[in-house]
């Protein structure tokens, strides 16, 4: 996949057939939209473009907005390239890009700079200044500068009743398996392992602590998760633990996983953790001693829950 990081940087030697939006989560309800542009794509006449945006517009345009994204950039990347999309264009949205006018945007940016060939649409897509313009405005455009337009129809889409707000909402409360039920796939937290207060090993839990550098990534609910990664080759389970740590007394928030099967130095790798389930929710114990005992407990949920998948 080809990846741009402005509009003015594309080009290709094709015309695209083209879809946009902010596609984040690249949920189930976005495939239904790639997979009817990459179907469009397979005679190799034209060529795919995904066209997205960063930072949200709902980063720039709305003053104390905190909404917080299912993916980073570079895992968005990753799900758009295993989709087999061949061209991402990422452009940075700002007032200025928000100030184009729908016609604007159509002639000097899809015809102009994308050669469009066709565009696949929700129906219920606006685009342009304030978002004033529609479907039907688009389709008269595609009349005026020769290109078409495919609607996906509210029955489809209805059909699968899915959107990144809903994917948020679950994460926010822990419903993991609902979450990933909605993306199709399991929610991802990607951190470099960074040295924490070898709290868990002194324990008898040796945990890995991720830091994640991007300040906009959603993180779930506080608690308790069972989690995979790919470590050195092989798939690695763990429970993992979001919170402040309340039993001994720590007060910034951190992301411990403590693998089943794993005892290697991780420091300094980046690691991707796959999100499988909920177990509890953060508590605090009036003992370490009960606090062993939980994840002792927490463990054997885990192992339960893994040996089914297995």
């Amino acid at each position: 996949m080809k990846i741009f990081h402005s509009i003015e940087d594309f080009s290709s030697s094709k015309k695209t057939i083209l879809t946009l939006g902010t596609f984040d989560g690249v949920h189930i309800g976005h495939k239904k939209i790639l997979e009817k542009l990459i179907q469009n794509t397979k005679n190799k006449e034209y060529e795919s473009l995904v066209l997205t945006f960063f930072p949200h517009p709902r980063m720039v345009l709305q003053d104390k907005s905190e909404i917080k994204l299912l993916n980073t950039i570079p895992e968005k990347i990753d799900l758009l390239e295993s989709i087999g999309i061949e061209n991402l264009v990422i452009h940075p949205f700002d007032e200025s890009f928000s100030r184009l006018t729908a016609e604007e945007f159509v002639k000097n940016i899809l015809v102009n700079q994308f050669h469009i060939h066709k565009i696949i649409i929700g129906y219920d897509h606006r685009f342009g200044r304030n978002r004033t313009a529609n479907i039907d405005d688009l389709i008269l455009f595609g009349q005026k500068y020769g290109f078409e337009v495919e609607q996906i129809s509210v029955q489809e889409l209805n059909d699968i009743s899915v959107s990144s707000t809903k994917v948020r909402k679950a994460i926010g409360k822990g419903n993991i398996a609902l979450a990933n039920n909605y993306l199709g796939y399991d929610y991802v937290l990607t951190g470099i392992v960074v040295e924490g207060k070898h709290l868990g090993r002194t324990i008898g839990f040796p945990t890995a602590n991720i830091n994640i550098k991007e300040d906009y990534k959603l993180i779930p609910l506080k608690g308790v998760y069972i989690v995979k990664s790919i470590l050195e080759g092989k798939t690695v389970f763990g429970i993992m633990n979001i919170g402040t740590n309340p039993t001994v007394g720590t007060n910034s928030l951190s992301i411990e996983i403590h693998f089943l099967d794993f005892e290697n130095n991780l420091y300094g790798q980046e690691i991707k953790v796959s999100i499988l389930n909920y177990i509890r929710e953060e508590q605090k114990f009036d003992s370490v001693v009960i606090l062993k005992k939980q994840i002792q407990k927490d463990k054997e949920v885990a192992l339960d829950y893994i040996r089914k998948l297995q």
